[in-house]
């Protein structure tokens, strides 16, 4: 996956008494300012960065090549310069979301997990630990040599290694014919990671009748970096065309006490819809070694038409520490929405994007 940042990478460079100045947007000032002394063979006192209010950059950002380059190009000319990376430089010369491949194994004694077993292979270890109960665990992350330029995403390795895990207690609950968040209240122990799975159960209304049969019921939970989240969807798949629509979206989700509930709301909702993206169509593609869509025209991220009504609730917990939310609730929007297209038609999908055509496929 490509970040996509509305904003492409963009420099300003100016050089004066052996000192230099960077403008750019970037998530790591300090980092960029350490680029620039490796480049330059200046000292830190020599070099300033600033962060102007720019767009966001989902882990995207935390390079700085365009400022690098207009120093170098400030330094030949004797004059400030300005560099702007085109939309098309943007996807074919940032790094990528490291691409993965996850193998789980796991047994149950009755409806109890009983073994857990799990391997990540490239694209990292964040959220690879599962919350559920069981005495035989094994949770290992692999590095890999890519062949891309690959670095952080929002929510790092958890987008996948949440899927991953969610997308296999949801098979277990459905092999011992067991109520999928019934199942996992029964696994877990965390007092946290199950008052948002209730919350949010509560607010989706679960156990209501679906209103057709081409209507799917599913949900998903996580905890990472003091987030706790668990995410309900309905989804609606045309019977003929097999077009999927996700009608709904429930999300409960604490991380300590609220400071700031509107901007909280707001960062549960963009990580929500982000993370549509990536569950459904958002991918790379490659044509003999080139990317072949490095455009809007053809890159699909959601849109107006993708978002389904959404719900963000807020669990307040004045008696434990603030953490923050601007990763978290994303991990859970696409092995609901998975488990969701198995609930409507019986189909388990086991890669992401899912549907990158807009069809489930029949099997």
């Amino acid at each position: 996956m490509a970040h996509v940042p509305l904003e492409p990478r963009a420099g300003l460079a100016r050089w004066s008494d052996g000192s230099l100045e960077v403008w750019t947007g970037t998530q790591r000032p300090f980092g960029v300012q350490e680029e620039l002394e490796r480049a330059f063979s200046l000292p830190k006192d020599k070099i300033r960065v600033y962060m102007p209010d720019t767009g966001s950059g989902y882990g995207g950002k935390h390079t700085g090549e365009a400022g690098i380059e207009a120093a170098i190009l400030s330094k030949a000319v004797g004059k400030p310069v300005k560099v702007t990376w085109t939309r098309e430089e943007e996807f074919k010369w940032a790094y990528f979301r490291p691409a993965g491949l996850i193998r789980v194994k796991a047994a149950l004694g009755g409806s109890r997990l009983a073994s857990w077993e799990f391997h990540n292979y490239n694209s990292g270890g964040a959220g690879i630990t599962s919350p559920y109960l069981g005495e035989n665990k094994y949770e290992q992350y692999h590095r890999s040599d890519s062949p891309l330029r690959q670095g952080s995403y929002r929510a790092l390795a958890s987008t996948a290694n949440v899927f991953a895990m969610e997308s296999t207690i949801n098979d277990l609950a459905l092999m011992v014919r067991a109520d999928p968040m019934d199942f996992r209240l029964k696994n877990l122990e965390d007092e946290r990671l199950k008052s948002v799975i209730k919350a949010a159960g509560q607010a989706f209304d679960w156990h209501r009748d679906k209103p057709s049969s081409n209507h799917g019921f599913g949900m998903a939970c996580g905890a990472v970096k003091g987030g706790y989240v668990a995410t309900f969807a309905e989804v609606a798949i045309d019977p003929y065309t097999r077009e999927l629509r996700v009608v709904s979206v429930v999300t409960a989700f604490e991380c300590g006490a609220i400071i700031n509930p509107r901007h909280l709301e707001s960062q549960v909702t963009g990580c929500v819809l982000q993370g549509l993206g990536g569950a459904l169509f958002e991918a790379v593609e490659f044509d003999q070694g080139n990317v072949s869509n490095a455009f809007l025209s053809t890159y699909r991220v959601p849109r107006f038409k993708d978002i389904p009504k959404t719900k963000v609730l807020l669990v307040n917990r004045k008696d434990l520490p603030s953490s923050g939310a601007g990763e978290a609730p994303i991990v859970c929007i696409a092995p609901a929405i998975r488990n969701a297209i198995d609930d409507a038609v019986g189909v388990k999908l086991y890669e992401l994007p899912m549907i990158p055509t807009g069809r489930v496929p029949e099997s």
